[in-house]
C-alpha cells in the first residue's frame, strides 16, 4: 500500500483499517526536552504561550517521528479555570509541571462556574490547537485529553477527603462525581468541536491498587460509560496502575481503545478481550526511556507488540 500520512495512520488504526506501519503516538501531552532546548526557552515558558505550546508539540513530533500532536501538557488547566489557582514554577530551570496550589477543603466549597471553558488558560489551549491545525495541514493527528471524573476530583478536592468519602460519605461523593462527569463531557465535546481527531479520557487514579473492583464498577464505570457515549470522535480509556482485575469493565465503558501501563498483563488481557479490542501502552516509560539504556528500548517495545499491543 502507498505510504500514509501520520494522521491517516492514526485514524486508520482507530477505524481498524490497514496501516503501512504501526503508529506511534500518545493520548497524553507529548513534549520532549529536546524540543524545548531547540526552541531556546525554559519548560516553564511553554504553558503560558499558545505559540510555545503549539510549536513545542509540533517540534517534538517532527524530531522523533511521532504521528500526532497532543496538548496541553499539564493537568491544571481545568482546575485553574475553576478558581483553584496555578503554580507555574516560572523561575525554575528544571522540568516542573504546573500544579494546583489550592484545593477545596470540603464538599460544601465546591463551585463550578458555567463559563469555565473561557477562564484561565483554557482559551490559550484553544488558540494553540487552532495554530496546530492551521500549520499542520492535516499531516499529523491532533489529539485532545481530559482527566476522568475521579482523577479530576482529586485535583480539586483533598484526595484523603475523597477516598474516605467513598466509604463514609458516598452520597455526596456520588453527587460530586456526577458534577465532574458533566464537566468532563463539556470539556471533551468542546475539544471535539474545535476539531481534535481523537480524545483520551485519563482516569488515571482508579487502578485496582487504589480502588477495589467493586467500587470501580459502581463509582467509576457508569460515569466513564456516560462520557464515552457523549463523544463522537475516536476515544481512549486510559488508566494507570493495576488494571488486570478491571480490564473487562474498562472495555465495557464503550471507548474505541484501552490504554494501560506496565502493570497490566497484556497477554492475559488479550485472552480476556480477544483480538478486536485496541490496546495501547504497556511499557514502563520511566524505566525504559529515562533510566534505561538506549539498547533496552527496542526489546522493551518489541515485547509489548509481541504480547498484543497495537
Amino acid at each position: 500500500m502507498s505510504e500514509l500520512t501520520p494522521k491517516d495512520r492514526v485514524m486508520n488504526l482507530f477505524r481498524r483499517e490497514p496501516v503501512d506501519t504501526m503508529p506511534c503516538f500518545s493520548g497524553m501531552g507529548m513534549v520532549t526536552i529536546q524540543a524545548i532546548e531547540q526552541m531556546g526557552i525554559r519548560f516553564a515558558q511553554v504553558h503560558t504561550s499558545a505559540e510555545n505550546l503549539a510549536r513545542s508539540a509540533k517540534t517534538t513530533a517532527e524530531l522523533f517521528g511521532f504521528d500526532a500532536v497532543i496538548i496541553p501538557y499539564d493537568m491544571s488547566t481545568i482546575p485553574e479555570a475553576l478558581g483553584r489557582g496555578i503554580s507555574l514554577y516560572e523561575d525554575s530551570e528544571d522540568i516542573l509541571y504546573p500544579t494546583v496550589p489550592s484545593k477545596w477543603q470540603s464538599f460544601d466549597e465546591i463551585d463550578i462556574p458555567d463559563d469555565f471553558l473561557s477562564r484561565g488558560r483554557m482559551p490559550l489551549v484553544d488558540e494553540a490547537m487552532e495554530i496546530l491545525k492551521s500549520e499542520n495541514n492535516g499531516n499529523l493527528a491532533l489529539g485532545g485529553w481530559v482527566l476522568g471524573p475521579f482523577t479530576m476530583a482529586g485535583q480539586l478536592i483533598e484526595l484523603d477527603l475523597l477516598l474516605k468519602g467513598v466509604r463514609k460519605d458516598k452520597e455526596r461523593v456520588d453527587a460530586f462525581l456526577s458534577q465532574m462527569t458533566d464537566l468532563v463531557i463539556k470539556a471533551a465535546q468542546h475539544y471535539e468541536s474545535i476539531g481534535v481527531d481523537f480524545m483520551n479520557i485519563r482516569e488515571m487514579g482508579t487502578g485496582s491498587d487504589l480502588l477495589s473492583p467493586k467500587v470501580w464498577k459502581t463509582l467509576i464505570q457508569p460515569n466513564l460509560a456516560k462520557i464515552f457515549d457523549a463523544v463522537q470522535i475516536p476515544t481512549v480509556n486510559h488508566i494507570c496502575g493495576s488494571t488486570d482485575l478491571i480490564i473487562e469493565m474498562m472495555n465495557e465503558c464503550g471507548a474505541d481503545a484501552l490504554s494501560v501501563d506496565q502493570k497490566n498483563n497484556v497477554v492475559q488481557t488479550r485472552k480476556k478481550l480477544g483480538d478486536d479490542v485496541l490496546l495501547f501502552g504497556n511499557f514502563d516509560p520511566y524505566g525504559t526511556l529515562v533510566t534505561g539504556d538506549v539498547s533496552e528500548v527496542e526489546p522493551a517495545i518489541k515485547k509489548c507488540i509481541d504480547d498484543g499491543i497495537d
